[in-house]
């Protein structure tokens, strides 16, 4: 599958912000599922470029002189390959695996999470990774709305709905509360229309010796509609867009992605 992809990132202040710093990880690289073709990130100054803890890409922006707005353009074409059954075939990582098994503030587990997690009988296959994902579609909804982001894995089963971010800290804390490493994935999902769906989240878990990938809004493994940006213990550190500000008073943030996904020649 071949993904044209543009992400224009707009913050827009009410008064002039004096000083900001802004993240960025929205550089995918290439690897055993991906091929970067070519990508581009264009800001109003100069990108500082680093690797993160976990390896990923990072973009850092700094502006010291008044400013009213920031517009970030990200644009670029990636190969991807299906995976089989999820399976990444790359090794764990620079991270100690023991590391993704520690909850976060967003993914810690209360009674609630624990009992949905026992009702699959183990944690060990890449079937058993899909059967989470069904138990977890059957208690909550996905809701793409902003209104009905839950914001932790226990609020969204509490109410019974949530984004692809919480469905994605939801299968986290399942894991983790069975001892199985997992970690959040950010990027883009080339979906129907129908779907309305772009920047997204899932998980991979350790199992069978290897990190499967699975997106628990789709009930399954991810594929070649997905291009992964980063990874990390919850969604707020891998997050495509970071940043503080000194000023600027009320913010407006706008973002648009559009993603044309065709059959690669």
């Amino acid at each position: 599958m071949l993904l044209t992809i543009r992400h224009d990132i707009r913050y827009r202040y009410a008064t002039p912000v004096t000083y900001s710093i802004q993240q960025f990880r929205v550089s995918p690289a290439s690897g055993a599922s991906k091929i970067v073709r070519h990508w581009h990130v264009e800001a109003p100054g100069k990108l500082d470029l680093a690797r993160d803890a976990y390896g990923n890409a990072l973009h850092t922006l700094v502006l010291t002189k008044p400013h009213g707005e920031i517009h970030v353009s990200v644009a670029g074409e990636v190969e991807t390959e299906a995976l089989s059954d999820g399976r990444l075939f790359d090794e764990a990582g620079p991270i100690p695996l023991e590391h993704f098994t520690c909850p976060t503030r967003l993914t810690s587990p209360d009674a609630a999470i624990r009992e949905l997690a026992l009702r699959v009988d183990a944690l060990d296959t890449r079937a058993s990774l899909l059967a989470l994902t069904e138990r977890i579609g059957e208690r909550v909804r996905y809701r793409n709305e902003p209104a009905y982001a839950a914001g932790t894995a226990a609020q969204a089963l509490a109410n019974g709905f949530g984004d692809a971010r919480d469905l994605a800290h939801l299968m986290l804390a399942c894991c983790r509360a069975r001892g199985v490493p997992a970690r959040c994935v950010s990027g883009y999902f080339a979906a129907s229309d129908e779907e309305n769906v772009a920047v997204h989240a899932w998980t991979d878990v350790w199992v069978e010796h290897g990190w499967v990938s699975v997106d628990a809004t789709q009930a399954a493994f991810a594929g070649e509609r997905h291009c992964r940006l980063a990874v990390a213990r919850d969604y707020e550190s891998a997050a495509p867009v970071r940043g503080s500000r000194v000023g600027g008073r009320e913010e407006t943030l706008t973002v648009h992605v559009s993603i044309e996904a065709q059959p690669d020649q």
